[in-house]
């Protein structure tokens, strides 16, 4: 008889964790052994109960969101495997949770049953996405975004949400002369010559939230 996978759920919203729970339960082969509302407290039970993945959404509210909670989890010396659980499916979500260390990631409208088989892949270290998300990997894999620099990517997030270079310097505590030249080489690397240019081809290419 197989053991069954300890999971550990994270979400900020309690509804969802308990209809997550709920859920889960009815899986004789998955064992829910903890929640957490929070990054920080997700970390904190991971070290306590070892969980074998760690089922993670992106939006986390206030304190460290899913992305950084995922990191710091996969650099722990007994790492849980994490597979991502969210609504969001945008090329700058999909790309940081990968590159924090994600082993899947699955988007909530997934049916029962295919949650349960990301669940035992991801305790295998196997890769799950869900066939948006992998049709919009494979997209990128034959056309390439352009290559965003974090800081240039959270220039790009302020941008569009109608920050104008003073406010953008001040939000990331830098001067605005350092604005302007990182608008400088966004413009470049996608291709056009103005803010609304570059926040309309970064919606396109869904390169923000």
């Amino acid at each position: 008889m197989s053991t069954a996978v300890r999971v550990l759920v994270c979400d900020d919203h309690a509804v969802v964790r308990a209809g997550l729970l709920a859920l889960l339960g009815s899986a004789p082969d998955i064992e829910v052994i903890g929640e957490a509302g929070g990054g920080e407290e997700a970390i904190a039970l991971a070290r306590k109960l070892g969980p074998d993945v760690v089922l993670m959404d992106l939006q986390l509210g206030e304190g460290i969101d899913g992305v950084e909670t995922t990191r710091r989890l996969t650099a722990e010396p007994a790492a849980p495997h994490v597979l991502v659980l969210t609504t969001y499916d945008t090329d700058a979500d999909i790309t940081r949770a990968i590159e924090a260390g994600a082993t899947g990631y699955l988007l909530k409208a997934e049916r029962p049953e295919e949650l349960f088989a990301a669940i035992h892949s991801a305790a295998q270290g196997r890769t799950t996405l869900s066939a948006p998300v992998a049709g919009r990997v494979m997209a990128h894999l034959r056309n390439p975004a352009p290559a965003l620099t974090p800081r240039e990517r959270d220039i790009l997030t302020h941008l569009s949400r109608g920050l104008g270079n003073r406010d953008i310097a001040r939000a990331l505590h830098i001067s605005e002369a350092t604005v302007k030249t990182h608008l400088r080489r966004i413009y470049d690397k996608l291709g056009v010559d103005t803010r609304s240019g570059a926040v309309a081809v970064a919606k396109e290419r869904r390169l923000v939230t």
